[in-house]
């Protein structure tokens, strides 16, 4: 498989992250991953140590315990976590590309020292709270506020489908102000933040999702991000994650298609395997050309990261056309493990249902599609 050898093209250190992050997801994640899916089921704490000593968590960004590593390598190591599985990636991503990186970009050198090296290490936990109930691919209408009380800040209102939320030691917390859009230190058991998860999701089952609420949540003067006003810090922080989505999604689509290969190769029927039939090699040669461009897509928006190139343009290209890709790949895949393909023996079915969700957040398909309209015309048709 990957007939266009894509890895070739990756550098030593890169092919070395590689490695270490499938051996890991292989000993570590993969037995425990069809019952923590079934289960609704996520063990962060003691995952989230372990990450930090393989140096993943914010391995992007430059000092304070982090190990600064290239985009690609961050990359390459968002395709084997969501190989195994997207809520694993999720976590690391929120981790690093958001919680992370938004005290590394806008934070103070307090903030930074003070939370920075305990979140490399998985010591601490952070979550993200921008999307509201109400105000999800609008986040410039929020209604979350915060006002000023003498020097401290107050902040109302809620924030919905935010992973790692309830497990999570500090919240990066966006709210309206006089001033415009701020973000907001607010550290676990503030009086007034409560989180409480989401219950019954059938896609990323193994992975913590939440609502926070905040009621006349009173911080300090200190707690507020000082290097950032306005709707460019939080959209900032989302085009890194979306870097790591682009990446993780051809993780995903090539672990069902491996599964799909694997079967495909052993199934008998009409007395020889299934992956003897013309329709059933047209299925995995398509499948094979997908995830053949996925990579080729990924590896270059992260070469062009890596010499400051990128656009979020060239990431919501990425992020669009890799996931639709993996969630095409899935649903293929499927078809060729049929009433077997519905079972958790098999990553297919859980790889399909957390795509699903994968395809929307951090920026939907539509609004992805609206972006590269955008960039195409010059017209823009969100205002």
């Amino acid at each position: 498989m990957d007939v266009l050898r894509v890895d070739d093209r990756l550098a030593d250190e890169e092919r070395m992250v590689r490695d270490t992050v499938r051996a890991f997801t292989a000993e570590k994640v993969m037995p425990h991953l069809a019952g923590w899916f079934e289960d609704g089921t996520f063990p962060a704490r003691e995952l989230a140590p372990e990450l930090g000593k393989l140096g993943l968590l914010g391995m992007h960004l430059q000092g304070y315990g982090c190990a600064g590593t290239s985009a690609v390598a961050y990359g390459v190591a968002c395709r084997e976590l969501e190989a195994a599985d997207s809520g694993l990636r999720s976590f690391v991503s929120v981790q690093g590309s958001l919680a992370m990186a938004a005290i590394r970009k806008f934070g103070s050198e307090e903030q930074k020292s003070e939370w920075l090296p305990r979140m490399a290490a998985g010591e601490a936990i952070g979550c993200f709270g921008l999307t509201e109930p109400d105000r999800g691919s609008d986040p410039g209408d929020m209604r979350t506020r915060a006002r000023r009380d003498g020097t401290d800040w107050v902040l109302n209102g809620a924030k919905m489908w935010i992973t790692n939320g309830s497990i999570a030691d500090i919240a990066v917390v966006w709210a309206q102000t006089d001033d415009g859009i701020r973000g907001f230190l607010v550290p676990a058991g503030t009086p007034g933040f409560t989180a409480s998860d989401i219950h019954r999701k059938l896609s990323l089952r193994a992975s913590v999702t939440s609502e926070l609420v905040l009621q006349d949540v009173r911080l300090p003067a200190d707690a507020v991000l000082p290097g950032v006003q306005g709707l460019k810090g939080p959209l900032g922080c989302l085009s890194e994650a979306r870097y790591g989505i682009l990446w993780g999604a051809v993780g995903a689509g090539r672990s069902c298609y491996e599964a799909a290969v694997d079967y495909a190769t052993t199934r008998e029927q009409f007395g020889k395997p299934i992956g003897s039939f013309q329709l059933t090699q047209e299925k995995l040669a398509w499948m094979e050309v997908a995830l053949g461009q996925a990579g080729l897509v990924a590896l270059h928006i992260g070469r062009l990261k890596d010499e400051g190139a990128v656009t979020p343009q060239q990431v919501s290209f990425g992020k669009l056309a890799n996931v639709r890709a993996a969630l095409d790949v899935a649903r293929e895949a499927r078809t060729i493990l049929g009433a077997n393909g519905i079972t958790l023996e098999y990553p297919v079915i859980r790889h399909m249902n957390n795509l699903e969700s994968v395809l929307t957040y951090e920026g939907t398909q539509e609004v992805h599609l609206l972006t590269l309209g955008k960039a195409v015309t010059g017209l823009d048709a969100f205002r």
